[in-house]
């Protein structure tokens, strides 16, 4: 890297090994996966750098302790969040014994709001725009004297970041690109500066969900696009970039892979059963890139072989699928009693597997505050005879959750007044994912 060009950036390798010493004794250096299985299916060494088990579940907790280490903040320290870096900065102030006041949005994850109490930070409620957070926060900063520590867009968090790539080129010598989520920036722009310096051949790649290809878009642009709305089951992934983190993106990375939320879910699930190990989507979507066709097909990749993947966090809401699976179980008792009773339906069916995840997605509007209507909702509502259902006011947040609700809807208005013929051939029709669902059983 060019002198000149180092004083360009918020970060360096000198800063990003002083903050590796500043942190080394508070977090933990991440082990390396890997699994026999997963290359024999990409046709590449995978090497997966585990930040699912870094303290606070995820890389955070390295940029959020450099942050507090880093500074005199006796008054206590103030972000907006709604994720990891929320509970990270809180982690990182308990640690040093000062509070942590955190913005958080309505409807964020529960999980990742109840990590933030558990590490005893400060929660405040903003409305889930940004323009409501900035404003919440800016409040408590002139009511408290706290000083603010930007999620991704501040040069001590790019620092701390950077130790992942410090860590795993120790770890795996032979490594010839990485592959990071890309969301604000941070995390891909500490790995870049560190990897770089280190190994300049090196090739950097994001990962981004489809539903936000901000980056993609600011590579072709070359200038920052920001989105006016995004959508995807990656909740981490929905930032920009930031005036510090784009200079590093527009620079070092060589490239951006763009995936859909459907390959995100299939990583996540590969994940769970091969690495055996719990990531949350955005920390799965590295995998989702390099096993996705765009990544694959693309001559520039073909010499890439020796692939680290960083799985950058691993904070799912199993709390929303735990109730899910006993609402199905009650969904389902019901719908058997229906079927044994007196009552003469014009077409009854049951879709065993869907039982499951429409309770899942109920249960998420449901924990979003969306879900007025769900009390009104009968039981049997499954039936063609029982009441009708009251979606109006129920909104999904994801394009996976509004592909289901939609196709759900689908299914029940064509099981009122139809012919098991007619029911049958338009559920055909159906996307082949969705079709695995619907083991039905129909019941003139």
């Amino acid at each position: 890297m060019e002198a000149k060009k180092r004083h360009e950036y918020a970060a360096d390798l000198s800063s990003i090994k002083e903050a590796h010493e500043r942190i080394k004794p508070y977090i933990h250096k991440t082990p390396v996966l890997t699994s026999e299985s997963l290359n024999s299916i990409s046709g590449r060494s995978l090497f997966f750098k585990c930040e699912c088990f870094q303290k606070g579940g995820a890389f955070k907790f390295r940029g959020a302790c450099n942050a507090v280490l880093s500074l005199d903040a006796a008054k206590g320290v103030v972000t907006h969040s709604s994720g990891n870096h929320a509970a990270a900065l809180s982690l990182a102030a308990k640690m040093q014994g000062i509070p942590a006041y955190i913005v958080v949005p309505k409807g964020a994850p529960k999980c990742k709001v109840d990590n933030v109490i558990r590490y005893g930070g400060k929660v405040i409620w903003s409305e889930a725009t940004m323009s409501s957070r900035e404003e919440v926060a800016s409040r408590v900063l002139h009511e408290t004297g706290s000083v603010l520590i930007h999620p991704y867009n501040d040069g001590r968090i790019i620092s701390g970041q950077g130790t992942v790539a410090l860590e795993l080129l120790e770890q795996i010598q032979e490594i010839d690109t990485i592959i990071v989520p890309i969301s604000g920036g941070g995390l891909i722009s500490g790995v870049a500066l560190a990897a770089k310096s280190i190994k300049p051949s090196i090739r950097i790649i994001a990962a981004e969900p489809k539903g936000a290809d901000d980056a993609a878009q600011s590579k072709v642009a070359g200038r920052i696009i920001t989105l006016p709305v995004t959508n995807t089951v990656a909740d981490g992934l929905r930032a920009s970039l930031g005036d510090l983190t784009w200079p590093v993106v527009r620079d070092m990375v060589d490239g951006v892979v763009v995936v859909e939320d459907g390959e995100i879910i299939e990583a996540m699930r590969m994940c769970y059963e091969m690495l055996k190990v719990s990531v949350e989507p955005s920390g799965a979507i590295g995998l989702a890139a390099v096993l996705s066709t765009s990544f694959r097909s693309n001559p520039c990749w073909k010499d890439c072989k020796n692939i680290g993947i960083v799985l950058s966090g691993g904070n799912v809401d199993l709390g929303v699928l735990w109730d899910s699976l006993k609402s199905s179980e009650i969904l389902i008792r019901s719908l058997k009693q229906n079927l044994s009773s007196a009552a003469s339906p014009v077409l009854t069916i049951i879709p065993y597997k869907l039982c499951s995840v429409v309770c899942y997605v109920l249960g998420q509007c449901f924990q979003r505050g969306s879900g007025s209507s769900i009390p009104h909702i009968a039981i049997g509502a499954l039936a063609s005879y029982a009441p009708i259902l009251h979606f109006d006011n129920i909104v999904p947040l994801t394009s996976f959750y509004d592909a289901i609700y939609q196709d759900f809807k689908v299914i029940v208005s064509l099981a009122r007044g139809n012919s098991p013929a007619f029911f049958s051939a338009r559920v055909t029709s159906l996307h082949t994912w969705k079709l695995t669902l619907l083991e039905t059983i129909i019941v003139a």
